[in-house]
């Protein structure tokens, strides 16, 4: 195929110590919305129950937060269009990284990075997304964000920057921003500009240098982050994009094989590993797809493992113990994910896309009730995360859904923190028992 021909080869001071319990990425360890240990979880709170501390934050955004030791760190914009409308001047637009004490929700540091113009204007799809949606990835000692077109901006865990780096300044050809998070692989910082220059990019997490580049058009229009699964010839880089799933060697940026993948024009979630199968999903026609790592080039015919009907819209969805789990608006899903059969299907009743904040407002970035606008409304945003035998969906209003984590389905609760009718589209985190909710303008630490 086409899209496959442009793939070429193209000291700190540590104040935390790195715990077992870290969530150190988007959706936490290897990007499986898995807690990394069995502390519990609240399964009900509400603005005055459970509520350790909150914090808020210099502007809105959509990433997810990251646990370090003692810290937690997030991003957002401020600037420009923080109100949800795209008046203002978008010479002052800043991407922030801000730095949390876990204990009691102060901020420790914010580092501002004015952004690289000309940028894109808020509106349209745009604003579904905003200027900072890429979640930041540590490695314990240093923090490394990605903030599109401005580039990627590395500190340490006093807020001293280490490097930067640019990776393109494109704007994405349908409107909609960019999204895509960087993980790290050993010593390499792997960046998927799928937009700024359709292309992923290899670095050296301590020096800065460019390890590889491997760029091709089949990367537009792709939003999802990478995984790192296993496979026969030893860790590989997978990510889908719209027709094909493709498996990089994550060390030197080299296409190892591909496969037929969703049938869609648009990627918007990420893939996600069960031991050596990757699934992806999709909506609108796209269908589901399963996936046996390894081989070399095309192996389609040779390493599918199931093909299935659609998934979630927008989020990820989670596997645990043999069952994928997701919930799209009203419809909490279980399926089996050796064979993609469906185990479930149930409507939750009185539970909404998110398109609308409590009392009928929208909810826009800013918190003040004004429309964002309008074209992927209808679905949320935030993924699904899991601990202690528990399914938690963010909904885009501010609704958190609880489900067992059981071929049988059971509601748990409903949660919502009165009075932020603020956008909700970041994916928790959760360490430690505890879990560490961003509306667009507050951090909240859920615990016990």
């Amino acid at each position: 195929m086409h899209t496959r021909l442009g793939l070429l080869i193209v000291s700190v001071s540590l104040c935390t110590q790195l715990s077992a319990a870290d969530w150190l990425r988007f959706r936490g360890p290897n990007g499986s919305g898995i807690a990394p240990d069995d502390k519990p979880v609240p399964v009900e709170w509400s603005a005055t129950k459970n509520i350790k501390w909150k914090a808020d934050l210099p502007g809105p955004g959509s990433s997810s937060p990251i646990i370090v030791g003692d810290r937690v760190f997030v991003t957002c914009w401020s600037g420009y269009a923080t109100d949800g409308s795209g008046s203002g001047d978008i010479t002052a637009l800043k991407r922030h990284l801000i730095c949390i004490d876990r204990a009691s929700g102060k901020t420790l540091w914010d580092r501002a990075v004015p952004a690289k113009q000309p940028e894109e204007r808020y509106g349209g799809m745009f604003a579904q997304n905003g200027y900072a949606s890429h979640t930041p990835v540590s490695d314990g000692s240093k923090v490394f964000a990605f903030f599109g077109k401005s580039g990627v901006h590395v500190f340490d865990l006093e807020g001293k920057e280490l490097w930067q780096a640019d990776v393109g300044d494109w704007d994405d050809r349908r409107g909609w921003g960019t999204a895509s998070s960087p993980i790290l692989h050993g010593d390499v910082l792997i960046v998927p500009a799928v937009v700024e220059s359709q292309a992923l990019y290899g670095f050296d997490k301590n020096t800065g240098k460019q390890l590889w580049k491997a760029p091709s058009e089949g990367f537009a229009s792709t939003w999802g982050t990478p995984v790192i699964a296993k496979g026969d010839n030893g860790d590989e880089l997978v990510i889908s994009v719209p027709g094909e799933v493709w498996g990089f060697n994550p060390e030197t940026g080299k296409l190892r094989w591909y496969a037929t993948g969703l049938q869609s024009d648009s990627v918007c979630n990420s893939v996600v590993a069960d031991g050596s199968t990757v699934i992806t999903m999709g909506e609108r026609g796209g269908g589901s797809v399963a996936i046996k790592t390894g081989g070399k080039g095309d192996v389609s015919a040779t390493n599918t493992v199931w093909t299935g009907s659609n998934g979630p819209r927008i989020s990820t969805p989670v596997v645990w113990e043999g069952h994928l789990y997701w919930i799209n608006g009203s419809l909490a899903v279980c399926r089996d994910a050796k064979t993609g059969a469906e185990i479930y299907n149930e409507r939750i009743e009185g539970s909404g896309s998110g398109e609308t904040a409590p009392g009928g407002r929208p909810g826009g970035f800013g918190g003040d009730g004004g429309r964002r606008g309008g074209g992927m409304r209808g679905g949320d945003y935030a993924s699904p995360v899991a601990a202690n035998g528990h399914l938690f969906q963010v909904t885009r209003s501010g609704e958190v859904i609880v489900t067992k984590l059981s071929p049988k389905f059971e509601l748990v609760a409903r949660n919502r923190i009165e009075g932020d009718t603020s956008d909700h589209s970041a994916t928790p985190a959760i360490s430690d028992g505890q879990l560490f909710l961003r509306s667009a303008k507050t951090l909240y630490c859920i615990g016990e």
